[in-house]
């Protein structure tokens, strides 16, 4: 992790003092740093990927010097918003809702450098924001870390798309990260949501989370378990790959429905460094910045379709796969319902996972009409597509962690579902009960 530089205000004399036991090339050198001017970047990404940047980035532009401050996505809001001269000039991260907020507020500007060769979307999916605030830096792809060794020990399949993972054979062979409680899983319902309708998915997503076990912790959890041959993990590219990087004996899968979770770059409004924000975020975009995500030790998807080019057929190439049809997913749209699909899918399935892992095998044994209709109470959601698109309820969700009155018709949504929930699986007990 790179720390913020303390900057201390030196007295003159101290100043001379300090200078008079610097030879003269030493004071040359001296002088030149303290001329340079800070540019104070907030943001998540680890210090193995942010080492790598500041010293590309202060190299090709000497001017410069960055300030680096480490904030994870749920608690960099109040540092983003602080104005005046201890304000942030960029805000560098994989946080999607973060950026939409800070747009929202109007606490970003325009992103007023080149993007030439940045086409700004794949496939169906926005990366860019759409009027020019922010842009897409590289892309994470989700999809399932697999040990093959795991796979032969236990007869499984390599799981090809989201709905193979409905399969009774993988019942206690997943680990899923909790959407409500994991950042970076949040969009992992909506993906198949989006892919086979809403129904369809729902009824899936009920057989998954019956054969998986939950994951609070993470995707590198996630990762672990995948890699000591413990379970196939629903999880996200690049903690697969820098497991990998490391010695895993792992795979990931992307699947023929795929999503992505894009990390962006945007200047805040409030920046006392426009011109060297600029700086730092073209050189994040440009050729040469791209090509830093393709290391060994980072290996992430760029934004740039050119820096695929060479760099071997074992790197996936979401463009080519997008050209493919592989990435459907609409972001714009899934962006608002997120709140509300991971408030639901946590309520109706998460936290009663213990019960459809008891049900659905039991349902399976069942016959005729009996069958049809233990299944259908499994598969069934309280809430319709329209419902989770409705403004209000969205407004609901994304503001509850702030506004009391928001958390509080929440909370009652919630106990909704739970009890029309919690009917329907009494319903499935009874019908086992007759058999």
């Amino acid at each position: 992790m790179s720390l913020p530089v303390q900057t201390h205000a030196f007295s003159r004399r101290r100043f001379v003092q300090a200078i008079g036991f610097l030879p003269l090339a030493g004071f040359t050198g001296f002088v030149r740093a303290a001329s340079r001017r800070d540019i104070v970047v907030v943001t998540s990404y680890h210090d193995e990927l942010v080492s790598r940047f500041e010293a590309a980035f202060e190299k090709a532009n000497p001017a410069w010097r960055l300030r680096v401050i480490w904030r994870a996505a749920h608690d960099a809001m109040p540092m983003l918003r602080q104005p005046g001269p201890e304000g942030v000039d960029v805000y560098w991260s994989p946080s999607p809702g973060n950026f939409a907020r800070l747009k929202a507020e109007n606490l970003l500007r325009k992103l007023d450098i080149e993007r030439s060769g940045l086409p700004g979307r794949l496939g169906n999916t926005q990366i860019d924001d759409a009027d020019g605030y922010y842009a897409a830096f590289e892309v994470a792809g989700y999809g399932f870390a697999v040990n093959p060794a795991y796979l032969k020990e236990h007869d499984l399949p390599e799981p090809r798309d989201w709905i193979d993972l409905a399969d009774p054979r993988y019942a206690g062979h997943l680990s899923l990260p909790n959407p409500a409680r994991v950042a970076f899983a949040t969009v992992i319902p909506d993906i198949p949501l989006q892919a086979y309708g809403w129904e369809k998915a729902w009824a899936m997503w009920s057989a998954i989370v019956a054969n998986a076990k939950l994951a609070g912790r993470g995707g590198a959890f996630v990762t672990d378990e995948a890699a000591n041959q413990r379970s196939i993990g629903i999880s996200i590219d690049f903690f697969v790959a820098g497991a990998i990087a490391k010695g895993a004996p792992l795979r990931f899968i992307y699947p023929r429905h795929g999503g992505v979770n894009p990390s962006q770059v945007g200047i805040l409004a409030g920046s006392q460094n426009p011109e060297g924000a600029r700086a730092f975020a073209s050189f994040v975009l440009s050729e040469a910045g791209q090509r830093l995500l393709t290391h060994p030790d980072i290996r992430r998807l760029p934004v740039r379709p050119s820096v695929y080019q060479g760099i071997g057929r074992d790197y996936f190439d979401p463009f080519a796969a997008a050209a493919a049809g592989e990435f459907s997913y609409d972001s714009k749209r899934g962006l608002k319902r997120l709140p509300v699909i991971a408030a639901l899918f946590d309520t109706v399935l998460v936290r009663r996972q213990e019960k459809l892992a008891l049900l659905w095998p039991k349902a399976r044994k069942l016959e005729g009409k009996r069958a049809e209709e233990a299944v259908r109470l499994l598969s069934s959601v309280p809430v319709s597509e329209a419902q989770a698109d409705q403004d209000d309820w969205q407004q609901i969700f994304a503001n509850r962690r702030d506004d009391k009155q928001a958390e509080s018709k929440a909370v009652l949504l919630e106990r909704e579902w739970a009890e029309e929930t919690d009917a329907r699986l009494a319903r499935v007990e009874k019908l086992l009960d007759q058999s």
